[in-house]
């Protein structure tokens, strides 16, 4: 494999690259990717002899073959496949003869490698079409040196350059030795969305042909010589810590290297906001195999006893923070409690149009309805686990993670290694939702390895992860509204808190569509841990919101629909307020394109339907699901769903996002909750934790998205939120009875 380095100007994101030393291939199935007939030329392609730097997103091979390096974390969200279509579409090539490989962590090359916030597309979407183009370009001057024509004479099409004028073509590997060695432009021009040939075009999987064969692909999979296995015995619960040890029988039994105490992270390392971790001081249990380690932990003999009032300095984004974990045994019913009384009476106003207090003073009706929902454990089908090898200079881990940059800073300052020292592989995640984005068990592997002087992988039960993970806050809000005698909507107030933050989003609808406004925000201190979970805060919030507004307009006598039409049609028209964060045209789109392909406005009167729509992570999503009762159980039917995420780059893998998030989102409305007694989750596994079950999924699910030319947005969280607010407004159809408590399910309400 030769070595080539270019440099290039202002363009940061493509800089030069050496490919002497390879890097690590974590597995790629190309051929699961082509159509039938191109796997057949495929297979009898072989690799290329030698290949040929481009930049740091792509190299090509002497025979044309192409390697493009997906930078972001797959974690099920397809990045690994529509991240590259972008490199792709601008390159000209051939799909066919594309191979997709996952970039290590680079920070100098890929100027965001972070899986969270459905950004992979948005904020790759500029950057890796013109690594793309520039490629491509360098290809063309390439050609054009060679043929002596001017490079703007010179097409490309599927890997073949041509020049009219003289006959000449040849393709991208006979060009590729000298474009390496070309400077790199500063600027290319991009093609024309109309212009585009794979994006907007559905491409397979590229790690599918592994998938469901078994291949190894994810963290669990890494085997390495004289890799040693690291399980942790955490506290029995949350606010307690560890007081004495004895681990004697444990340390005699066999396959056992040793029993150890661990510190996380040091007394004065500050924290990034995705260090988040409630026990820091582990005993650890490590082992010649997973189930030999399995019975020593059964063996460990550990004190605990209660825990202090705890500080912890974080580096939120460069805000410096100071979080607090109050001492204590935390219990379900004290956080009922809590956020019933006490919440409230802490909340600060966040925004405020007009005079609501007015409104609701000389409102001839008022209707105020509350809704609530637990705690929950993100349970990805692959528990946290992390592969290290720490060295006296060196640290190489590998593994699932979603915040590869901040955890590879967080490591370094623990072991006080350089950061060029540490170098983090991102494997394939076998789920997430907002659970890898905090890499305390990478830092614990880290810690592992350097104290065994030994290759580590740490791996987490199912009852490890469930009882000690990072945890959905609970939350809890009242909504109310001011209806004049005409049953007009006057003013509106939304209070709502959690444990141990918000849900609220002040400034979404129907914030501008109301004249008189009111929006307040509470939070209550915990020592349990909360992080981000599936499309954070918008989980809970947008199901409340939109169960409110059906409840509203069934009061006032309009149709669901056109009840938010009408407060959109005055948000477009008369706007209240200057900080409104949605478009009420695209909300209002995706709410008329959903009523239509549901047939709404013709349906059957006997069918128990509910309609939702959300605005998040920079995507519009409106959608309506039916109900059918088999006895006295509800069963989905069907669901429509309409989005406005702009472009659609792969849109069979955009349609699986949302089929994923709907069935999440009615699954976790329905069947899922954490409770605490004594600081103790009393859900330790699947047998406790429902999950929704593949009867339970809806039978069908329509997809369909709004035609744009708009810069693709988020598309892995949007989905998610409203379906939990269609699922209570089907349900009330059916059943008679209003859902003000998730999950719905329950005999009665787990919170609020």
């Amino acid at each position: 494999m030769s070595s080539s380095k270019v440099a290039m100007g202002r363009r940061s994101f493509i800089k030069s690259v050496s490919l002497a030393g390879g890097g690590m291939v974590i597995g790629f199935s190309w051929l699961a990717s082509c159509k039938q007939k191109e796997a057949h030329v495929a297979v009898a392609q072989e690799l290329p002899k030698e290949w040929f730097g481009m930049n740091g997103f792509l190299k090509i091979g002497d025979n044309g073959l192409v390697t493009i390096y997906s930078p972001n974390p797959e974690i099920g969200q397809n990045v690994k496949t529509s991240m590259p279509m972008l490199v792709a579409e601008e390159l000209d090539i051939d799909w066919g003869d594309v191979i997709v490989e996952q970039a290590p962590l680079n920070t100098d090359l890929f100027t965001r490698q972070l899986a969270g916030g459905s950004q992979s597309i948005r904020q790759g979407w500029e950057s890796l079409r013109t690594a793309g183009a520039t490629a491509k370009h360098l290809l063309k001057q390439a050609a054009a040196d060679a043929w002596q024509v001017p490079m703007s004479e010179i097409t490309t099409e599927n890997g073949t350059l041509s020049h009219a004028g003289t006959g000449a073509s040849a393709g991208y590997g006979e060009m590729a030795a000298a474009a390496a060695q070309l400077e790199i432009p500063e600027e290319v021009p991009l093609k024309e969305k109309s212009d585009f040939k794979i994006i907007g075009t559905s491409r397979k999987n590229v790690d599918g042909t592994k998938i469901v064969t078994g291949q190894p692909l994810y963290g669990l999979d890494i085997q390495r010589d004289d890799m040693l296995i690291a399980m942790v015995v955490h506290p029995p619960a949350f606010g307690m810590q560890l007081k004495s040890l004895d681990a004697s029988e444990a340390k005699n039994m066999p396959g056992i290297k040793d029993v150890l105490t661990v510190d996380t992270y040091s007394e004065d390392q500050k924290r990034s906001a995705f260090d988040t971790s409630a026990f820091t001081k582990l005993v650890v249990v490590v082992g010649e195999s997973t189930w030999q380690v399995m019975q020593a932990k059964k063996a460990v003999k550990a004190e605990w006893e209660l825990a202090p009032d705890i500080e912890n300095e974080m580096n939120i984004f460069g805000r410096t923070m100071t979080v607090n974990h109050p001492a204590g045994l935390e219990n379900t019913k004290t956080h009922t409690s809590q956020m019933v009384d006490m919440g409230p009476q802490r909340a600060e106003i966040v925004r405020k149009d007009g005079d609501p207090e007015k409104a609701f003073k000389n409102a001839a009706k008022v209707v105020e309805r509350s809704y609530s929902c637990p705690f929950l454990a993100h349970n990805p089908m692959e528990p946290m686990n992390f592969f290290a090898n720490v060295t006296a200079d060196h640290a190489e881990l590998v593994g699932p993670i979603q915040t590869p940059e901040f955890m590879e800073q967080s490591v370094a300052e623990r072991l006080g290694l350089p950061l060029e020292k540490v170098d983090i592989m991102m494997t394939r995640m076998g789920g997430g939702f907002g659970r890898r984005l905090y890499g305390h068990f990478l830092v614990e592997a880290a810690v592992i390895s350097q104290q065994m002087n030994a290759p580590v992988k740490l791996v987490y039960t199912r009852e490890d992860d469930m009882t000690h993970g990072t945890y959905r806050p609970a939350y809890r809000a009242t909504y109310k509204a001011a209806l004049d005698e005409n049953n007009e909507l006057i003013g509106f107030h939304v209070i709502a808190g959690g444990i141990p933050e918000s849900p609220l989003a002040a400034n979404r609808f129907p914030a501008g569509a109301v004249d008189n406004y009111l929006a307040e925000s509470w939070a209550i201190e915990s020592n349990i841990t909360t992080g981000a979970f599936r499309a954070p805060r918008s989980n809970f919030i947008a199901g409340a919101e939109q169960s409110f507004l059906d409840e509203l307009a069934e009061i006032v006598g309009k149709d669901p629909i056109q009840f938010r039409l009408d407060l959109l049609q005055r948000s477009i028209d008369t706007p209240v307020g200057e900080n409104n964060d949605y478009d009420p045209l695209r909300y209002k789109g995706v709410l008329e394109l959903v009523r239509d392909k549901s047939g709404w406005n013709n349906q059957d009167a006997s069918k128990n339907r509910g309609v939702s729509a959300y605005f998040c992570h920079n995507s519009y999503v409106a959608q309506v699901l039916d109900i059918e009762m088999e006895g006295d159980k509800p069963v989905v039917q069907d669901v429509y769903c309409a989005i406005d995420c702009g472009i659609v780059v792969n849109p069979d893998a955009a349609s699986n996002l949302a089929e994923g998030g709907i069935v999440d989102g009615i699954g976790h409305a329905m069947y899922s909750a954490i409770t605490f007694k004594d600081g103790k989750p009393e859900q330790q596994n699947f047998d406790r934790y429902r999950l929704i079950r593949h009867s339970e999924a809806p039978k069908r699910i329509q997809v369909d998205f709004v035609q744009n030319d708009i810069d693709p947005t988020g598309l892995g969280e949007p989905p998610f939120p409203p379906i939990m607010g269609a699922l209570a407004n089907a349900m009330y159809k059916a059943t008679g009875k209003r859902y003000y408590d998730q999950p719905f399910n329950a005999p009665q309400p787990v919170i609020g």
